[in-house]
């Protein structure tokens, strides 16, 4: 099939290697090429901000992964178990063991002794989970700002265009054909970048409000667990699990 804006007749008489190359002057390397500078700059902003969306959404896959599995290991912890080690599941225990092994408090209700052993672990969690959506701000204004950079380089192409067609003062299609393509080829990547990143955010977003709700159940389970009976050893068990 013969290039679009080419002529036939020309290209009936033209030799195989001309025909070839008049048919790739249309391919997309070529309008980046072609393309003025400011569509160019736009061009090679939205692919590295596709690049960085790309790299953060496969960072938070891998951590929200191992949130998880720690989240789960802490609620399928039984009264007495004890997790070792330096993940989530070990941290929030530890946290709730100091304040049980403070006892309750002259005066303190058992309620408020269960909500001050929650709310040492609650905060435990808050911080991990607010270190795994560090980042995700990217997602969300490269989702909300990429199509607006691309309609800028655009608009800014086919500006050009029209200048061109001043200038020649020939509207033929196959005069005006190739900057619009470039104009709309920055469309195309700044959609191209945002759609991903919104599709990111949202399930990074989901994934780390489901975690919080599963993190607060088993927290609230052992919150209770803890706060039923006193604690064995007093302060000495308090030392000892800092």
């Amino acid at each position: 099939m013969p290039p679009a804006g080419a002529d036939p007749a020309v290209l009936a008489g033209a030799p195989v290697d001309q025909v070839a190359q008049a048919a790739s002057d249309h391919s997309l390397m070529h309008l980046v090429l072609q393309a003025g500078p400011v569509v160019q700059s736009v061009m090679g902003a939205l692919v590295l901000a596709s690049i960085v969306c790309w790299t953060i959404m496969i960072e938070k896959g891998f951590l929200l992964g191992g949130l998880q599995r720690e989240i789960r290991r802490l609620g399928a912890t039984s009264e007495g178990d004890a997790v070792n080690g330096e993940g989530l599941a070990a941290r929030i225990q530890r946290a709730a063991a100091r304040e049980w092994a403070d006892g309750r408090d002259a005066g303190e209700s058992r309620a408020e002794y269960r909500e001050r052993i929650e709310r040492a672990m609650r905060e435990t969690l808050t911080v991990a989970l607010r270190r795994a959506q560090h980042g995700t701000a990217f997602l969300a204004t490269t989702g909300a700002v990429g199509p607006f950079v691309g309609l800028f380089g655009t608009v800014w192409g086919i500006m050009g265009s029209f200048q061109g067609i001043a200038q020649s003062r020939d509207t033929s299609l196959a005069v005006v054909a190739p900057g619009i393509a470039e104009a709309l080829l920055a469309t195309a990547i700044g959609l191209f970048a945002a759609i991903p990143a919104v599709i990111g955010y949202n399930r990074i977003a989901r994934r780390v409000a489901g975690l919080r709700a599963e993190g607060l159940a088993a927290i609230s389970a052992i919150g209770a667990r803890l706060s039923a009976r006193p604690p064995r050893g007093g302060h000495v068990a308090a030392r000892a699990a800092e």
